[in-house]
């Protein structure tokens, strides 16, 4: 299957508390950090969610 490499390029400040649930659960917990996750449908809607808030680059 394939992965998504997910980086967070903008600051959760603001965003919904869904949003920043979202966020935790992909791994990301800090600014300009990068996770490797399964793309699964699951992980494509929380990257969908919070996608102005990351980088998405499909390994």
């Amino acid at each position: 299957m394939a992965k998504l490499k997910i980086t967070q390029v903008k600051s959760k400040n603001g965003a919904t508390k869904r949003q920043i649930a979202n966020l935790e659960s992909l791994g990301i917990r800090r600014l300009h950090q990068t996770v490797e996750v399964e793309l699964t449908p699951v992980t494509k809607g929380m990257v969908e969610k919070v996608r102005h808030l990351v980088i998405v680059e499909e390994i």
